[in-house]
């Protein structure tokens, strides 16, 4: 009976998100409200916990919003001055074999877009694009939705990472490693399903090439010290590599590219890369700005139930070294450049404002009610009750399912941000449980999370938002990417289980 009240929350979102369509916020204020129902009267919840667990909430969430909005700015004031589709366009030209090339933007171009913005975004960019290359709409979609979801955790300046890290009180680079491999693997595995599925199965071999590449390079630039641009770099890398692979016998010129908005976009995201560099290569400087953090105290507290909950500092707030000061640091340099050099047109700083707030803010509402649901559920003891009984359930074997719970928050809510939010506690408690490596549970968490974009009404539906031929029909590209994403998950699950003990 425990075991379904603590999960009636989280049914309640999946239900309002999944039947009756509702938004992220809504459906997360409405988790919300009836986490705190059930956790008051069958879990002990009083004052002193449920205001510590929000507390501890709205300073996960400040996490998450310091990204998210600089993050979005950057990416529309590049977008408005052309950068993002003359980038897009410059790499293009520089693959002359039609297959591979469809391949290559629906895998690594998309993921390159997913790496710098998100939010269903690549699929609304990039499918357009095969489209008019010939590829029939559903499927266009359906290649673009399967090939940028090995991003999703640690594209966008790794927020979903991040706040898994918060969220399960492991450092970012203690994730990184495990959740890298599987992530590796998933590199590969969408990629052969891309190829599959645009009928270009005699491609298998770059695709092999391409991924094993992508994967190494990902890896080592997040061991490096460099997670919140490991998904841009390797995705680049990737399609550089890929690039060398096709023939030389294309018709798309270098030369039709915009020349001024593919100045404008290199300019702004090379400087935040560049940026980027410095901070987390130069000893000195890392060092120095690492030193500047704040964070608040928070006591311990006792539900009327007896679940402890020690006194400890909320989230570790790194002023200046946290990825959505960086990319602010960014913005002030570059904003002159576009403002007062006469090369580039003058931004509308307005428009991209605006732009901005109509993106981010249900975002942000979004995560904050999830993240609430979340804390409140681990601080009245509902997280314990339900690992324990998946634990009793599953035991070793549990492993294996973890990248389908990852990938089921993902469908739910649209997002990897809040399915490890409404996860990561879990999957990590039941780790414990089961004697597998909590590390390799979270890195199964936020890898099924990212593959869960694939089938996400919510991203799907922003994918097909360019593509007037597909209005109302999501769910002919969910049909597609449905089978593929639960294979590809199993797969990861079977890693993950090898790797657990």
């Amino acid at each position: 009976m425990n075991f379904l009240l603590a999960f009636l929350p989280i049914l309640v979102v999946l239900i309002l998100m999944l039947i009756l369509h509702w938004s992220s916020p809504k459906a997360g204020l409405a988790g919300w409200i009836a986490g705190i129902a059930v956790a008051l009267l069958a879990f002990g919840l009083n004052w002193p916990v449920f205001w510590v667990s929000e507390g501890k909430a709205i300073l996960l969430t400040l996490n998450v919003v310091l990204v998210l909005w600089p993050g979005i700015f950057i990416y529309y004031l590049v977008d408005q001055m052309g950068g993002i589709r003359a980038i897009a366009a410059r790499l293009d030209s520089m693959v002359h074999d039609k297959g591979w090339l469809l391949i290559l933007q629906a895998w690594m171009l998309s993921t390159i877009l997913e790496s710098l913005a998100g939010f269903g975004l690549p699929i609304a960019m990039v499918s357009p694009l095969l489209i008019a290359m010939g590829v029939e709409p559903v499927l266009a979609v359906a290649a673009t939705a399967l090939g940028h979801t090995w991003a999703g955790s640690t594209g966008g300046m790794a927020i979903s990472l991040r706040i898994l890290s918060e969220i399960t009180h492991y450092s970012p680079e203690a994730l990184f490693p495990d959740s890298a491999i599987l992530l590796g693997i998933s590199i590969v595995l969408t990629g052969l399903a891309v190829a599959f599925m645009l009928g270009q199965k005699k491609q298998w071999w770059r695709v092999l090439i391409t991924g094993t590449v992508t994967a190494v390079v990902h890896y080592f630039v997040g061991v490096w010290g460099m997670i919140p641009i490991s998904a841009l770099i390797a995705s680049v890398s990737g399609f550089l590599v890929g690039s060398t692979l096709s023939k030389n016998d294309g018709s798309v010129k270098a030369e039709q590219i915009n020349k001024v908005s593919l100045r404008a976009g290199l300019v702004g995201y090379g400087t935040l890369v560049s940026v980027m560099l410095v901070v987390s290569l130069v000893p000195s400087v890392n060092k120095f700005l690492s030193s500047f953090i704040w964070t608040i105290a928070f006591p311990q507290v006792s539900t009327n139930a007896g679940v402890l909950t020690p006194a400890e500092n909320g989230n570790l707030l790194h002023l200046f070294t946290h990825p959505g000061s960086l990319i602010l640091l960014t913005l002030a340099l570059i904003i002159p450049i576009f403002k007062f050099v006469s090369s580039f047109p003058d931004p509308d700083l307005g428009k991209t404002l605006r732009s901005t707030i109509h993106s981010a803010l249900p975002a942000s509402l979004g995560s904050l009610f999830m993240i609430s649901l979340s804390t409140i559920m681990e601080h009245a003891g509902m997280t314990q009750v339900l690992a324990q009984g998946l634990s009793n359930f599953a035991g070793v074997l549990f492993p294996i399912f973890s990248p389908l719970v990852g990938m089921l928050g993902s469908f739910a809510t649209g997002s990897n941000v809040n399915s490890n939010v409404l996860f990561g506690t879990l999957q990590k408690t039941v780790a414990i449980l089961v004697g597998a490596s909590p590390l390799v549970m979270m890195g199964a968490q936020t890898t099924g999370g990212s593959l869960g974009s694939m089938i996400a009404p919510a991203k799907l539906a922003v994918g097909v938002s360019t593509t007037p031929e597909l209005k109302n029909r999501e769910g002919e590209v969910l049909r597609k990417t449905l089978p593929v994403s639960l294979i590809i998950a199993l797969l990861i699950g079977i890693a993950a289980w090898l790797m657990s003990y």
